[in-house]
């Protein structure tokens, strides 16, 4: 093996098995999908190509690289100062949610436009469904109480033929709710997922956004290299409120929903959310642990469904 081909092959076993992204980026193939890269590669100190991550108009230009070719997208872009995921890390939440669905169904994996699935906090960047519609064919919902998000995340779907039937987009009018207003009567979802605001107010996510750019090497500023409106980094409480309002506003759907999901960044938001769990009734709780690198966060999963309710939720859903 070459010392090139060898330096791009250094496995990120941190990463799920199925997870595209667990090898070093392909900057030749990348930029063969999208030629503007180029103008941002370099090599670093190691002698590795790689892209100046402080730069969130380099890190923009990787997630359209990385979008198109991984994963067919032609047409993908966000306002300024919106967030702009790792998509490695938004991956693995999809291919562990595969994984949670074929716990319940045998070991398998439900494929294809049977399987829906709510994106709460779908943002700007629409890249969750993305993901999951390339990968398993899931249909998709996206909600936002952002109305600029939403109608940048409309315009991905309407830009991309492989989204158009397979992704809508919805808007969430109140600031107080999270499912309320968004799931209708009658209609029913395999899962739900959630990447929740992960400060309790302004001032720590500065603190964040400066403690990020000093790992960067880079002097104090006040902009993120990934971006993010008040609204995707904050909430009153911080995540643990957050997810708390999520479980207790489950409970109103407990029979339209398989299993509801959220991502946990913060091992200490777990004692709560497990005290309301068992409150509210919750059958069967999971905690599946990730690992993006240095970043350690987890899949808190939950349902109301009885082993019968889950066996007729697989046959008239999944066999069909």
């Amino acid at each position: 093996m070459s010392k090139e081909l060898e330096k791009n092959t250094v496995e990120k076993s941190s990463l799920h098995p199925r997870n595209p992204h667990r090898f070093r980026y392909d900057f030749k193939g990348l930029i063969t999908s999208l030629p503007a890269l180029a103008n941002y590669v370099f090599r670093n100190q190691y002698d590795i190509e790689s892209i100046d991550f402080a730069n969130p108009i380099a890190v923009k230009v990787l997630n359209k690289a990385l979008l198109k070719h991984f994963y067919g997208i032609d047409n993908w872009d966000i306002p300024a100062n919106y967030l702009c995921p790792p998509i490695p890390g938004r991956a693995d939440y999809i291919h562990y949610l595969a994984d949670l669905l074929a716990s319940s169904n045998n070991g398998n994996i439900p494929k294809g436009n049977s399987v829906s699935v709510l994106d709460i906090g779908v943002g700007a960047n629409c890249v969750y469904p993305i993901i999951g519609n390339h990968e398993y064919a899931w249909q998709f919902t996206g909600a936002d109480i952002d109305k600029k998000a939403i109608i940048s995340a409309q315009a991905i779907v309407e830009g991309n033929e492989s989204l158009i039937n397979n992704v809508a987009c919805r808007w969430q009018a109140s600031s107080k709710n999270i499912f309320k207003g968004i799931i209708q009567s009658e209609e029913y979802f395999d899962l739900t997922l959630c990447n929740p605001p992960f400060h309790a107010s302004m001032a720590e996510a500065k603190a964040g956004t400066e403690r990020k750019w000093k790992n960067l090497g880079k002097s104090n500023k006040n902009t993120l290299n990934f971006g993010g409106q008040n609204n995707e980094l904050w909430c009153e409480g911080g995540e643990e409120a957050f997810v708390s309002n999520m479980i207790e506003e489950s409970t109103t759907f407990a029979n339209q929903c398989f299993w509801f999901t959220s991502l946990i960044s913060k091992k200490t938001t777990l004692p709560r959310a497990y005290s309301l769990l068992k409150k509210v009734k919750a059958l069967e709780v999971k905690t599946i642990d990730m690992a993006q690198g240095q970043k350690v966060s987890r899949i808190l999963a939950w349902t109301f469904l009885s082993k019968n309710q889950q066996e007729n939720w697989r046959t008239n859903r999944w066999s069909k």
